[in-house]
């Protein structure tokens, strides 16, 4: 094969490696739709206390951002529970998961899995 061959074959395949990563971040931000993960997050920062601490009383302004994002794209709740930023916020996901519950949401999606926990 020649040098030219092989140069050609390694540019198509790093394209192709390059595309597929673009497309899965692009379909991975659409959780929340046209508003950015951080975005989304940066509006729940009412729940913080109560996302670190189940004993901490939920804040009414928390359960308002809560139930409409649940009503909204309760994907997008789940995208922000498990991302990178509510890690660094020190958020726990077993206690967050469980302020639709604490706020008495009743269209929440109950039994739903987020990762590795379930919407009380």
């Amino acid at each position: 094969m020649s040098s030219t061959m092989k140069t050609c074959l390694v540019i198509l395949f790093t394209v192709l490696i390059v595309a597929r990563a673009f497309i899965k971040e692009v379909s991975a931000a659409g959780e929340c739709g046209k508003t950015p993960i951080s975005s989304a997050a940066a509006s729940l920062s009412p729940c913080l206390s109560a996302a670190k601490n189940t004993k901490a009383a939920v804040p009414s302004t928390c359960c308002s951002k809560v139930g409409s994002l649940i009503k909204a794209a309760p994907k997008c709740l789940c995208a922000v529970l498990l991302s990178p930023l509510a890690k660094q916020a020190g958020i726990n996901p077993g206690i967050a998961i469980t302020i639709p519950k604490r706020c008495n949401i009743k269209n929440r999606p109950v039994g739903k899995k987020c990762g590795r926990y379930t919407v009380p």
